[in-house]
């Protein structure tokens, strides 16, 4: 775990998103915490890290995502060397999300 970012400040927010229980309360959150630009920015590396687990090409996620390949290739790292993050969330996905093929 990076130590930069364990700070009491980082903590009480992980403990306010963890306190919402519905999809649209993850919605009224993070519209108010997030711009636009940051949320779809968030959302668009976990659907990169999501096509890249469904082993697609640089050239296919870019085309279906419009991610830079600057971006592909730091989620890869990321899926490769990082805390294992990605892979604990995608266990945990129901099933029919855990796959970027319908993206």
């Amino acid at each position: 775990m990076n130590k930069k970012i364990k700070t009491e400040a980082v903590d009480h927010l992980f403990d306010a998103v963890l306190c919402l229980e519905s999809r649209e309360e993850c919605y009224r959150f993070f519209e108010d915490l997030c711009t636009v630009n940051e949320l779809l920015s968030l959302s668009q590396r976990f659907e990169v890290a999501t096509m890249l687990k469904d082993h697609r090409t640089y050239l296919d996620i870019a085309e279906k995502t419009g991610a830079s390949t600057a971006t592909i290739s730091r989620v890869n790292r990321s899926l490769n060397y990082g805390n294992d993050g990605y892979d604990m969330v995608f266990t945990r996905l129901p099933e029919n999300r855990k796959s970027g093929a319908d993206l």
